[in-house]
């Protein structure tokens, strides 16, 4: 799944968060957007997923305009964002999350319900399978059955990402996957989407751990003031004196 972003314009009263922004991500890339606070990243990825309209530019999808799509429509055509802070049912299990995050299921109407029983219990079996494989996959077996809102932080991180698998997406956009993680659960994050990316599930990172995130992606995006600033291989974009001005101060 391919995404451009083509002249991407957001303001908020006088202040403009995106400005003309243009990034092309390609089908299966796994690409990073690095920048200092209020550069515009999370609501890039706000505007791009939905959440957020644009105030001018066009988001192309597969080669498709999907400016006027809902967000849940966008999840439906294959993309799906996490976000900085997970958005976990605290009370629920782990389980029970995932179970929930399954899209489209017959048996949220009333009319499912009572007049096509056996479509609600096949669904919910084949959603129970999916979500043993996902639990398997991201390593949370052990508290599988624990209120979500017990986990440690990397745990709920990991669950976010389980919430976004069970939507069958084909690209992720993920805010700060590594903040508030311990580093051990932060290596068993990057290997979680480095094999995920293997699969051909594409995604795009905003992350401020500079070293964990250059040792994920092959290639960087650096936002400043609402802008793209520099992109290109991590080393590379780390070296130009525009993006140590604006992300590092300039610190060589």
């Amino acid at each position: 799944m391919s995404l451009e972003v083509r002249d991407i314009g957001k303001s908020y009263g006088g202040f403009k968060a995106l400005d003309g922004v243009r990034l092309t991500v390609e089908t299966g890339a796994l690409f990073g957007i690095i920048g200092p606070n209020g550069a515009g990243k999370s609501t890039l990825f706000s505007v791009i997923s939905g959440f957020v309209p644009a105030d001018e530019g066009r988001i192309i999808l597969d080669g498709k305009a999907i400016d006027g799509l809902s967000a849940p429509a966008r999840a439906r055509a294959g993309m799906v964002r996490t976000f900085q802070v997970p958005r976990e049912f605290r009370h629920l299990t782990v389980r029970e999350n995932l179970m929930a995050a399954a899209p489209q299921q017959t048996g949220e109407n009333l009319l499912g319900v009572f007049f096509r029983p056996g479509r609600v219990n096949e669904e919910e079996a084949a959603i129970a399978d999916r979500v043993d494989q996902t639990i398997t996959f991201l390593k949370l077996t052990r508290v599988a059955d624990q209120p979500s809102g017990m986990l440690s932080g990397g745990q709920k991180k990991l669950l976010e990402l389980g919430r976004a698998l069970m939507a069958k997406p084909r690209m992720i956009l993920l805010d700060e996957p590594f903040a508030g993680v311990n580093p051990v659960l932060i290596d068993e994050i990057m290997e979680r989407i480095a094999e995920l990316n293997g699969r051909g599930i594409g995604f795009v990172v905003i992350e401020h751990d500079l070293q964990a995130l250059t040792r994920l992606v092959p290639r960087l995006a650096v936002m400043d003031r609402g802008r793209i600033i520099a992109e290109g291989e991590p080393r590379a974009v780390l070296d130009d004196p525009l993006v140590r001005e604006a992300y590092l101060g300039g610190v060589s």
